[in-house]
This record gives structure tokens, C-alpha cells and sequence, in this order.
């Protein structure tokens, strides 16, 4: 009998002990260097939007963010990683819309769940498509480039460096009927290289590793993907102005930390990037690279995660898009 007491004694201790844990935990985090990683090489729009939120952020957290480029197999390596670290709050994931939304609606086997392995902290941006080609081009609207591709079938490609940029293309051959090839590459910033050096014919990505060879005379814009004209590109029709409806297209980027991330630290993450995207300097710095900063709390972001994986769903089965 005083055996039994004994045992539930310790077992009391032990659960008062592990009720008070996460709290105290949390109080003291965080006290070393956090871990950002990004699914996407140096250079592009979400490693882009990653360093310029890390480097204010870090200043409210009192410790070092160290961005972690881990690009491939379209930010599953990243997101698999991240999903499979300490729920400690030192291992964070740059979580955009490819991994988390897209990927699920066009592959038929992932190493994650997003809605399962994931806490979601917050939103940080989102940000349009810009369909653009090589200044050297004698393409100066989306009729000649679709013409231009069926001309020249050999030359009628397309570079993408994730699956939301091959799925605004896909949809783009969807919806006018036209044939360009998709040309893989590791980041946004090697894709609108490739383009503005006449390697391949057009892309369609983010606007932040765009908006420098644009703003240089290397690329020039024949549309955007948003359901009116950016204030950043106001001379850039939207693709259905351009004649091309149905190809809307709002990407965004957020943090995630692995699932089990006690809700104090999800709650001090949230609270700090609120303050580090309501910094005047933070704002400008994203808007110079055509993004709009947006937060939210971590409910709304798993809502929007959820809304719009059912979205994307419904246009992969509808242009019949699958991966391997």
C-alpha cells in the first residue's frame, strides 16, 4: 500500500512538474540562435522576404536568426525537415504557399501533412505573379508571346523554380491552348537569369527576385497575375486585361514551427513578428521588392493554409497536373 502511494506520489510530482515545464520554458525563450530555414536557394523572393524580416526580428527576440538555405525536390527537403525537428522553437520553417498549399494538391506522396505537422505562427506577405521575358525579345505583349510560341515550337519553354510558378504556367498553356515546356531551375533568382539571358523563352514567378533585372532593363513585364494592377507595376495589365482570364494568382509566405511547439512560444513568435512588420524600415524594404507585408494570428493562418490547399486542389485535378 505505502509502495502504491509512493508510485502515485512521484507520478503527481512528475505531472506538476511537466505542467509547470512548458510555462517556464517559455518564459526563458529564447536564449540561443534560432534557425530559419528556407526551402529555396540565395536570391529568391521568399529567401529575400526571410532576411529582411530576420535581420528586425532578431533584434526583438534578443537572439541571432540564422537563415538556412535548404532548396530542393520544390521545398519538401525543407519543410520535411522542419517538420521532423525538436518543437522547441529554435528550428523554424519559411512556410509559402508551394509547401504548404501546392505541393499536397499535386503530389501523390509527401514526407509531411502540413495541416498535421506544422504549428503556424504567422503570415508575413503576399505578393502577385509577374509573367515576364528577356528585354532582348521582340515580344511586347502576352498575344505575340503565345503567338510567338506556336511559331517557334522550339523555343516555346518556360523557367520554373517551384511548383506554384510550373502551376501559373501550366494554367497559363491551359488556358490558351499553348504548348510551353517547363525548363526547371533551383531558385526564382536563377530562373529570371536564364530568361534575361535569352537561355529560355518566359517565366512566371514571384516579384521580388524580378523586380531587379526589370528595374535594370533585363526583363521586360507583359503581365501580372493579381486581379488588378500593382501599384509597384502600374503600367503591367493583369492577365485577364492582357486576354488570359482565369489565371489569378496571390502567393503568400509565413513561419511554421514543427507541430508540438508549446503555444507560449508560438504566442512570443507572433507577438514579435506583429512588431517587426509594423517597422516602417521593414515595410519599405518589402514593398521595394513588390510585397505586401501581412501578419496574422497563427488561427487565421491555419485557416487561409486550409482554404486555400482546398483551392489549389481543385485547379490541379481541373488542369489535370500531377507530380512525382
Amino acid at each position: 500500500m505505502m509502495m502504491r502511494r509512493a508510485i502515485l506520489d512521484l507520478g503527481l510530482g512528475l505531472s506538476a512538474a511537466l505542467l509547470f515545464a512548458a510555462p517556464a520554458f517559455a518564459q526563458t525563450y529564447p536564449n540561443k540562435p534560432i534557425r530559419l530555414v528556407v526551402g529555396y536557394s540565395p536570391g529568391g523572393g521568399n529567401d529575400l522576404i526571410a532576411r529582411i524580416v530576420a535581420a528586425k526580428l532578431q533584434e526583438k527576440l534578443g537572439q541571432p536568426i540564422v537563415v538556412d538555405n535548404k532548396p530542393g525536390a520544390q521545398s519538401i527537403v525543407a519543410a520535411e525537415l522542419v517538420a521532423k525537428a525538436q518543437p522547441d522553437g529554435y528550428t523554424l520553417l519559411m512556410a509559402p504557399s508551394g509547401p504548404m498549399t501546392i505541393n499536397p494538391a499535386v503530389y501523390a506522396k509527401l514526407p509531411y501533412a502540413p495541416e498535421k505537422d506544422f504549428a503556424p505562427i504567422s503570415l508575413l506577405a503576399e505578393f502577385p505573379l509577374l509573367l515576364v521575358v528577356g528585354a532582348d525579345q521582340p515580344i511586347k505583349s502576352v498575344r505575340e508571346l503565345i503567338d510567338y510560341g506556336r511559331a517557334n515550337p522550339g523555343k516555346a519553354n518556360y523557367a520554373s523554380s517551384a511548383t506554384p510558378f510550373q502551376l501559373a504556367a501550366e494554367l497559363f498553356n491551359q488556358r490558351t491552348g499553348s504548348k510551353f515546356q517547363h525548363i526547371p531551375y533551383r531558385g526564382s533568382g536563377d530562373a529570371a537569369q536564364a530568361v534575361a539571358s535569352g537561355q529560355v523563352l518566359m517565366t512566371i514567378a514571384d516579384t521580388g527576385p524580378i523586380s531587379g533585372p526589370l528595374s535594370a532593363g533585363k526583363l521586360r513585364a507583359l503581365a501580372i497575375t493579381a486581379e488588378k494592377r500593382d501599384q509597384a507595376f502600374p503600367d503591367v495589365p493583369t492577365l485577364a486585361e492582357a486576354g488570359v482570364p482565369g489565371v489569378t494568382i496571390a502567393l503568400w509566405t509565413g513561419l511554421v514551427a514543427p507541430a508540438g511547439t508549446p503555444p507560449e512560444i508560438v504566442a512570443k513568435l507572433n507577438k514579435a513578428i506583429a512588431e517587426t512588420l509594423a517597422l516602417a524600415e521593414v515595410r519599405m524594404a518589402l514593398e521595394k521588392i513588390a510585397v505586401t507585408p501581412r501578419g496574422t494570428t497563427p488561427e487565421q493562418y491555419r485557416v487561409l493554409i486550409a482554404r486555400d490547399a482546398a483551392r489549389w486542389k481543385a485547379v490541379a485535378t481541373a488542369a489535370n497536373i500531377k507530380l512525382e
